[in-house]
């Protein structure tokens, strides 16, 4: 069956989406939730600062027992990418990329963002495992062992900064430096050595970080990177109803999680950092909250 009816669709299945699904189904809602959960980035993280986790934790172990609370509440899930993105009226439809079509009365965007890449060697390979895209997420596991920030923004001065709080050594990767001479001197002053002029060329390591490779022939033994280049939120679906990120990339929503376009409301990493678990879970309630009591009122509730 190609067509599918649903009181809330949800697009995409990271902590945010599953949140959302969670919730919307407990209050009777009928939800439909879109997307691969192997696309996730809490796939290639760890947790140890999550309420009621104690220790930490693989990510992808939390994922997979948020999408068993999800079946259990009997959400239908199809494991597609969404295409196509409209409004019908006072209804919204959607396409996956089987061709599946979904009518819902609202939708919840929960993509998360695009964690840009060096796109080198050994960096897939060594995700989660000393390769990181969140350095306020992971800052924890790099106590006492040296690190590579990799960026030329702002982003990555703020991670190289945060990281002198709890590794031993801190290494900046620029290949041009793009941010203000008073973040520069303040991270000299924490000690933070600065290579500019320089491009990572391939991640060094078996089954952890062991170092990495600078395009002049150099190495420096880490045991950490964290690749800060910015993030590019998944939002080609929202132009077609005039719904435009911000300047930053992200989506602009209330503190309902709505969104400018009435019925549709968002969470996550693609409205923005903090880009952590706790922020995706927390917004995914909410947004799950807003889009029942919008479901409500459209037919008549109180």
């Amino acid at each position: 069956m190609n067509f599918r009816r649903a009181d809330i669709v949800i697009v995409g299945c990271g902590p945010a989406g599953v949140q959302a699904a969670i919730t919307a189904a407990k209050r009777g809602m009928k939800v439909l939730i879109l997307g691969k959960p192997r696309g996730s980035s809490l796939n290639y993280a760890r947790v140890d600062d999550y309420f009621g986790v104690l220790g930490p934790i693989e990510g992808v172990k939390l994922l997979e027992v948020g999408l068993k609370q999800v079946k259990s509440r009997n959400v239908e899930m199809v494991e597609e990418d969404v295409v196509e993105l409209s409004r019908d009226g006072s209804m919204f439809k959607l396409k996956t990329e089987s061709g599946v079509e979904i009518v819902a009365d609202a939708v919840i965007l929960a993509m998360g963002a695009r964690r840009n890449r060096l796109n080198v060697r050994g960096e897939e390979k060594l995700m989660g495992k000393g390769v990181s895209y969140c350095a306020e997420c992971d800052c924890g596991f790099f106590r006492g062992l040296n690190v590579a920030v990799v960026g030329d923004g702002s982003a990555a001065a703020y991670a190289a900064l945060l990281m002198t709080n709890y590794a031993s050594k801190v290494f900046l990767i620029a290949k041009r430096v793009d941010f203000s001479s008073r973040l520069l001197e303040e991270l000299k002053s924490k000690s933070v050595t600065v290579i500019e002029g320089r491009r990572v060329v391939e991640i060094l390591g078996e089954h952890r970080v062991e170092g990495i490779l600078l395009d002049d022939g150099s190495r420096l033994d880490v045991h950490g990177v964290f690749v800060e280049l910015g993030s590019r939120g998944v939002l080609e679906l929202t132009s077609s109803l005039g719904l435009l990120p911000d300047a930053s990339g992200y989506l602009k929503v209330d503190r309902r999680q709505a969104t400018d376009v009435e019925g549709i409301f968002a969470c996550g990493d693609l409205c923005g950092p903090p880009l952590s678990l706790a922020k995706s879970v927390g917004e995914g309630y909410v947004a799950a909250v807003s889009a029942f009591e919008y479901v409500r009122s459209k037919r008549g509730g109180n």
